[in-house]
C-alpha cells in the first residue's frame, strides 16, 4: 500500500503531459467464452440477440427502454462493450454509454471514451474523447471519432507506436507520434490512413508526411518506410526512400530510389521469398556513373562512364529430412563500385552452389563456387572457378576392439579462364581408437591411408613457383599413424580447482611426394596452437607433412568462482633428417619448431582476454602476437585487439605476408536511451616487414565515431565515418549517416 501512495505521489508531482495516448479505466471487456459456431450461411443481423450483465437493471415498458447500471457488459455478435451506465432504447435500437466505456472488436481493438452512442449491434459508434488501443500494438487518440462497422474515423488526431508510461507506471510523452487533420483505420485492411498528418520527436516541431499510411499488425502492409540519409566526400549528400510491397504473406519486396548530389541516381531492390521447404532473397542495384580502374598506376587507364551495378542472392532450402540446396550469387560490375555506394567493403565475391545429404554416419556433398577479385592488380582471369567439388565421409564402427573407421572420397575440378587448371580426386580410410588406462591416462591411436590422383594444364601461368606441380597426370600415396597421450592432473586450489594435462604425440609418415603436385588448397600454413597436434598441419589436402616426429605440450585450466583460466603451450622435435616442405619463417623449418601457445583469460561475463603467440625456437623472438579482449557489460563494454606477424618469409609467397594491426571499438552507456560507440582500425606495417606494403608504420585504415539513442519505439544515430585509403573512384574521406527507425509503425 505504502509503495503504491509512493509512485501515485511522484506520477503526480510530474510535470503536466499530454494525457490524449494514456490508458484509460476500465480495462478491456473480457472475451466471452467459446460457443459452437454458427453456420457458415450466417450473418450478423440488427436484431439478432444481445446479452448483458449488470449491477442493476431498471425496464421502462412504457417506452421499452432498459437501462442498467454498474459494471455494465453487452455481448452482440462478437463485439463487447463494458460501461458505468447503458441506456437502452429498444425500438430505436440505440444505446447510450456512459462512464469510462471500453468497446472491443473482434479484430481484438479496443476503443476507450467517456461517452458512446451506438447501435444495439455495438458496430456502429460516436465515441467522445476517443482512445483505439490496437490488437497489434500502437494507439489512435482524438476528442471525438465515430466507428461505422469496420472503419474508425478521427478528428484531429494522434497515433503512436511506443508506450506511454515510463518504467515507475507514470504518464509520459511517447517519443514520437503522429499527428493528423483526419485518421482513417480499416479494421479488415489492417492500416491506417492519415490527411495532414506530422511526425512529432520527442514532442519537438513537427516534419510534415503527406499521403502517409502505415499497415497495423504483425502482417505488415505496403507503404514508404523511414528513409535515410548521409553525407559523403565522393557522392555527395544521399537520400534513400524505400517502399516496401507486401505481395503475398510470404513475399514482399523493397525498392529504395537513391538521390545524390554528385552523381546521377540509383534503384535498388530486395525480393524475399519463404516457402515450406526454405527460404531465399535477392538484392540488386543499378545506377550509371564515371569509372576510374583500381590498380597502382591508375593515371595509365582513363576513367570511364558505365552502367554499374550489383547483384547478391543467398537461399536455402530442406528438401527432406537429410537433402538440403543451398546457393549465393554475388557478382558486380567493376571493383570499387560496393565500396563506393557503401555497400560492403569486400575484397572477392563468392558465388556458390551446394547440394547436402547428412544423416547419422555419412555425409555427401556436390558443390560449386567461382570468385570475382576486388582486389588491386589481382587479374579476374587468374581467380578458380570450381566444377563440380564432390565430397563424401562416411563412420563406420569397428566391431572388433571398439574403434571407428572413417571413409572419405573427394574430387574437385578448378578451371581458370587465364592461368593453370587442376583436377583432384583421392580415397582415404583413417581407424582411430581411443582408450583410458587405469592410471588416468588418455591415449588415442590414429592409423590414416590415402590415395591421389591429380591432372594439371598451363602450370608455368602461376607465378608461385612451389604452387605449380608438374604438369599432366600425377598421383601420390600417403600413409601414417599416430599415438597421442594425454595425462589430466586435477587438484583443488584457492576454494576452486586447477587441471594440469601433460601431452605428447608420435607421428610417423613415410616420404611423400608432395611438390610434383599442384597446390591448391594449403597454402596459408603456419604453426599455431590449433594445429600443433593435428596429424597433417597443412591446412586443405594438396600438402601433406611427412617424416616422424614428436609433439609436446601442457595445457592448464584454473577455474575460481567466476574466474578462470585455460592455457596451452608445446613444440614439436622433426625426429628424420630429410628436406622439410614448409619454407622458412612460419616455424616449422626446423629441426625443432617454434614453441606456441595460447592463454585465455576469463572473469564473469565482464572480462575475457585470449592471447596467442609463436617465439622463435633460436632466440625467443615474437613471430606472432596476438590480443583479443573484451571487457564491460551489455551495454558498456570495449574491443581490442592488435596482431604482428613477423615470419620474414619470401615476398614471393604471397599468402603469407607479413603484417601488423591494431584494432578498437566500444561503446558507451550514457544514459539510459543515449549511447556513445566508435571504432577504428590502424595498420603498423612498414617497409622492413613487408616490402610491399604502401604503409609507413601507423596508417590508419578507417575509423567510426557516433552517438546513438535507442527506446521501445525509436531508433536514432548519427555516425561520422572517415576512410583513410583510395581504391580506383572509391575515395577517401569523410562520411556522415544519420539514421532513423520508428519501431511498431509497418514493418
Amino acid at each position: 500500500m505504502g509503495r503504491a501512495m509512493l509512485i501515485a505521489a511522484a506520477c503526480a508531482a510530474a510535470p503536466a503531459l499530454a494525457q490524449d495516448l494514456q490508458d484509460r479505466a476500465p480495462p478491456a471487456p473480457p472475451a466471452p467464452a467459446p460457443a459452437d459456431p454458427a453456420p457458415a450461411d450466417a450473418a450478423p443481423q440488427a436484431g439478432e440477440t444481445v446479452t448483458f450483465s449488470a449491477d442493476t437493471l431498471e425496464y421502462d415498458n412504457d417506452a421499452d427502454v432498459v437501462t442498467v447500471t454498474g459494471d455494465v457488459r453487452m455481448l452482440s455478435g462478437g463485439n463487447r462493450l463494458r460501461a458505468e451506465r447503458v441506456v437502452w432504447n429498444r425500438r430505436t435500437g440505440a444505446v447510450a454509454a456512459e462512464g469510462a466505456v471500453a468497446l472491443a472488436t473482434p479484430q481484438g481493438d479496443t476503443a476507450y471514451g467517456d461517452s458512446v452512442q451506438l447501435t444495439e449491434t455495438l458496430k456502429d459508434a460516436v465515441i467522445q474523447n476517443l482512445l483505439v488501443v490496437l490488437n497489434g500494438g500502437g494507439r489512435l487518440a482524438a476528442a471525438k471519432g465515430t466507428r461505422a462497422d469496420t472503419i474508425y474515423t478521427l478528428e484531429n488526431a494522434a497515433y503512436t507506436g511506443c508506450a506511454v508510461v515510463d518504467s515507475d507506471g507514470c504518464p509520459k510523452n511517447p517519443s514520437w507520434k503522429i499527428s493528423a487533420v483526419r485518421v482513417i483505420y480499416d479494421t479488415e485492411r489492417q492500416r491506417v490512413f492519415y490527411r495532414g498528418a506530422r511526425l512529432s520527436l520527442f514532442g519537438l516541431s513537427s516534419i510534415p508526411l503527406p499521403g502517409l499510411s502505415n499497415p497495423v499488425g504483425s502482417g505488415g502492409g505496403s507503404g514508404l518506410l523511414v528513409p535515410d540519409f548521409r553525407v559523403g566526400r565522393v557522392n555527395g549528400a544521399e537520400f534513400a526512400l524505400p517502399y516496401y510491397l507486401r505481395l503475398a504473406p510470404n513475399k514482399d519486396l523493397t525498392i529504395t530510389p537513391r538521390v545524390y548530389t554528385n552523381v546521377l541516381p540509383s534503384i535498388e531492390a530486395q525480393y524475399r521469398a519463404l516457402s515450406s521447404k526454405g527460404a531465399y532473397q535477392i538484392s540488386a542495384m543499378v545506377t550509371e556513373s564515371r569509372r576510374e580502374p583500381i590498380s597502382v598506376n591508375p593515371a595509365a587507364t582513363p576513367s570511364q562512364r558505365d552502367l554499374r551495378g550489383y547483384l547478391d542472392a543467398t537461399g536455402r532450402f530442406q528438401l527432406d529430412q537429410r537433402w538440403s540446396l543451398s546457393g549465393s550469387i554475388r557478382m558486380t560490375t567493376d571493383r570499387t563500385f560496393l565500396r563506393r555506394y557503401n555497400i560492403n567493403r569486400d575484397d572477392r565475391l563468392r558465388s556458390t552452389i551446394e547440394v547436402q545429404r547428412i544423416a547419422a554416419d555419412s555425409y555427401f556433398s556436390v558443390a560449386a563456387w567461382a570468385v570475382q577479385s576486388l582486389r588491386v592488380n589481382d587479374p579476374q582471369g587468374q581467380q578458380p572457378i570450381a566444377l563440380p567439388v564432390v565430397d563424401y565421409r562416411r563412420r563406420l564402427p569397428d566391431g572388433l576392439i571398439g574403434g571407428r573407421f572413417d571413409i572419405q572420397l573427394n574430387s574437385f575440378a578448378l578451371t581458370r579462364p587465364d592461368g593453370q587448371d587442376t583436377q583432384r580426386a583421392f580415397a582415404s580410410a583413417a581407424w582411430s581408437l581411443r582408450r583410458l588406462t587405469p592410471w588416468g591416462q588418455d591415449v588415442s591411436f590414429t592409423l590414416f591411408g590415402r590415395g591421389d590422383v591429380y591432372h594439371s594444364a598451363e602450370n608455368l601461368l602461376t607465378a608461385t613457383v612451389p604452387y605449380r606441380g608438374e604438369a599432366g597426370f600425377q598421383s601420390r600415396a600417403i600413409a601414417a599413424a599416430a599415438i597421442d597421450v594425454k595425462w589430466p592432473l586435477i587438484g583443488a586450489i584457492w576454494g576452486g580447482s586447477q587441471r594440469v594435462t601433460p601431452r605428447v604425440q608420435l607421428v610417423a609418415t613415410p616420404r611423400i611426394r608432395n611438390l610434383a603436385l599442384p597446390n591448391e588448397d594449403a597454402r596459408a600454413i603456419e604453426l599455431e596452437d590449433s594445429n600443433l597436434f593435428s596429424l597433417n598441419r597443412f591446412p586443405g589436402y594438396d600438402r601433406f607433412e611427412d617424416g616422424a616426429r614428436i609433439t609436446y605440450g601442457l595445457d592448464y585450466a584454473l577455474h575460481v568462482g567466476s574466474f578462470t583460466v585455460d592455457a596451452n603451450i608445446g613444440q614439436s622435435w622433426r625426429l628424420s633428417n630429410r628436406p622439410v616442405l614448409f619454407p622458412d619463417g612460419i616455424g616449422l623449418s626446423g629441426k625443432l619448431s617454434d614453441i606456441v601457445g595460447r592463454t585465455r583469460v576469463r572473469w564473469r561475463e565482464f572480462v575475457s582476454v585470449t592471447h596467442r603467440y609463436r617465439l622463435d625456437k633460436d632466440n625467443f623472438s615474437v613471430r606472432r602476437n596476438e590480443i583479443d579482449a573484451t571487457i564491460g557489460s551489455r551495454q558498456s563494454y570495449v574491443l581490442l585487439g592488435y596482431l604482428r606477424l613477423n615470419r620474414d618469409i619470401d615476398a614471393s609467397i604471397e599468402d603469407l605476408r607479413d603484417r601488423e594491426e591494431v584494432r578498437a571499438g566500444g561503446r558507451l552507456q550514457i544514459s539510459r536511451f543515449w549511447s556513445a560507440f566508435g571504432s577504428a582500425i590502424i595498420d603498423l606495417t612498414d617497409r622492413a616487414e613487408d616490402p610491399l606494403s604502401q604503409a609507413d608504420g601507423f596508417t590508419p585504415i578507417r575509423h567510426r565515431i557516433g552517438v546513438a539513442y535507442a527506446d521501445d519505439c525509436l531508433e536514432l544515430g548519427l555516425t561520422w565515418r572517415r576512410d583513410y585509403q583510395d581504391a580506383g573512384d572509391a575515395r577517401r574521406g569523410n562520411t556522415f549517416l544519420l539514421r532513423l527507425a520508428l519501431r511498431n509503425l509497418g514493418r
